[in-house]
């Protein structure tokens, strides 16, 4: 089992209408492989349910100098030179980009990168997954975010907050104007989830992602026990 990642990208991408699919597929193609030789974990991409033409997407890194240096290298190389045009062709805008941290030591993602789909792997259900991001008004720790649903059927993911260390990478902005806190569900089915009402002090907004895993996303629902994705 690996901990991925002390920085992580929740990146959000607007599409252009009927632009989704063609993005999906050229990122399941040739943006997993090749980001993580440079250095990067391409941790899940995910159809927006709430929006048809909206991607997201999250990667990590070991600290924000390999983020630099990953990035560098990817956007630089021979794979995003080939294949840029058609996927930017796709976006109205990706600069809704939150830059994050682990809450604490425990509270990253963890998985095992084996379990990722292989490229001509047959289609797998992967669940939804609930990104819930909190808007704080004040940078106190906040306290955990409770999954809603059934007992039993919420797996936690992860619970991030703002890291707030200087961007470098000029190239790719990241949002500078929130402090929030994100904590991550799994679920089998969109209809398990049920959204929880704002009682944890400090948090003047929330905002609910409901993520369906693309074919190949290695975050997903986990698997009943010993079935693989690929």
């Amino acid at each position: 089992m690996e901990t991925c990642c002390p920085v992580v990208e929740l990146r959000q991408y607007t599409l252009h209408p009927g632009t989704r699919d063609t993005l999906v597929r050229i990122f399941d193609e040739h943006f997993i492989e090749s980001q993580e030789r440079c250095g990067m974990r391409v941790i899940g991409q995910f159809r927006d349910l709430d929006d048809p033409d909206r991607f997201v997407w999250l990667r990590g890194f070991a600290d924000m100098e390999v983020r630099t240096r990953a990035l560098e290298a990817f956007y630089g190389g021979p794979v995003w030179k080939t294949h840029s045009a058609a996927a930017n062709a796709t976006m109205v805008d990706h600069t809704n980009v939150l830059l994050l941290k682990p809450v604490g030591p425990r509270d990253g993602f963890r998985f095992d990168p084996r379990l990722r789909p292989e490229p001509e792997s047959p289609g797998v259900a992967g669940g939804v997954v609930i990104a819930t991001i909190d808007h704080l008004s004040a940078p106190a720790a906040p306290h955990p975010v409770a999954g809603q649903g059934e007992a039993g059927e919420a797996r936690p993911l992860a619970r991030l907050v703002t890291e707030p260390a200087r961007n470098p990478f000029v190239r790719l902005p990241v949002r500078e104007d929130t402090n929030v806190l994100v904590t991550f569900f799994s679920y089998a089915t969109a209809d398990a989830y049920r959204p929880a009402p704002i009682t944890t002090p400090g948090v003047s907004r929330r905002e609910h992602l409901r993520l369906e895993p693309t074919r190949r996303s290695l975050l997903r629902h986990p698997l009943p026990s010993g079935e693989r994705a690929g």
